[in-house]
């Protein structure tokens, strides 16, 4: 399982000259980095903050790339990714796609990242197959994959092991309760990278749960290379069963505005 190693982390083999791997490593930067980022242009969350504010807060807190990764819909706009560039961030578009398997009505949250608009119309794993195939730039995270709730992965995660580019390590556990393990075990199984992510919907726990990759350059072809080849550190924590709590009861008053809000309209 790539947990994060240091070594190889520009991509060369130990065969390549001593002066290239040299150059290699006098030119690594350190990226801070959230992969897993909604804002409320979200067509399926209530969220307080835009996407522009969370470029904002993703400077204040000292990240320099941040994926936008709202649900079913690929928000990301020329003039989010001018206001990043300005701001020193390396924007990444994604979404938190609903894939199902055909004839059934089981959604599982995939993260697909670095993709265009046409990633809306994804809707199957075959979908995601042949976008993949198409889209050799992307960057797949199984998310949250055996975590409670109708819409993870589970068992699905190996069946379609080979879509995936990486394995969530979820914000969402405490000390005495935490799925993460089984999703540690499956990248380590198939040696995916394990990476840590906030899955923000508020501010608060955007800085305790995130990688911090070692990349040669700052783009996005280069920085998921760095990941792909060991070259990362996570940084995470257990949250209180406050946090927890509190996080169940934003989403069922969330659930609650949304059905209400759609009976009205």
């Amino acid at each position: 399982m790539n947990k994060g190693r240091t070594y190889n982390k520009c991509g060369f083999s130990f065969s390549k000259s001593p002066f290239s791997v040299f150059l290699c490593y006098i030119s690594v930067m350190k990226l801070k980095a959230n992969l897993h980022f909604h804002s409320k242009e979200d067509p399926c969350d209530i969220i307080s903050y835009s996407l522009f504010e969370g470029i904002d807060k993703a400077k204040e807190l000292g990240f320099n790339v941040l994926a936008s990764t709202c649900h079913t819909k690929n928000i990301v706009t020329a003039e989010h990714k001018t206001y990043a560039e300005k701001n020193e961030i390396l924007l990444i578009p994604g979404i938190e796609s609903n894939v199902y398997e055909k004839g059934t009505n089981r959604k599982n949250h995939v993260l697909i990242l670095n993709c265009d608009e046409s990633a809306n119309d994804i809707h199957t794993f075959d979908d995601l197959a042949a976008y993949k195939k198409e889209h050799a730039e992307i960057f797949i995270i199984a998310a949250h994959p055996y975590f409670y709730g109708s819409f993870s992965l589970a068992e699905r995660l190996e069946k379609h092991i080979d879509l995936f580019d990486a394995v969530e390590l979820s914000w969402f556990y405490t000390r005495w309760f935490n799925k993460n393990p089984r999703g540690a075990h499956i990248a380590q199984k198939y040696n995916k990278p394990f990476i840590a992510t906030s899955d923000t919907h508020f501010f608060k726990f955007m800085n305790t749960n995130f990688i911090t990759v070692e990349s040669i350059e700052k783009t996005p072809k280069a920085f998921f290379k760095a990941i792909k080849n060991g070259g990362f550190q996570n940084t995470t924590s257990p949250r209180s069963l406050y946090d927890i709590f509190i996080t169940f009861a934003f989403w069922e008053v969330k659930n609650i505005i949304k059905k209400i809000w759609i009976k009205i309209m």
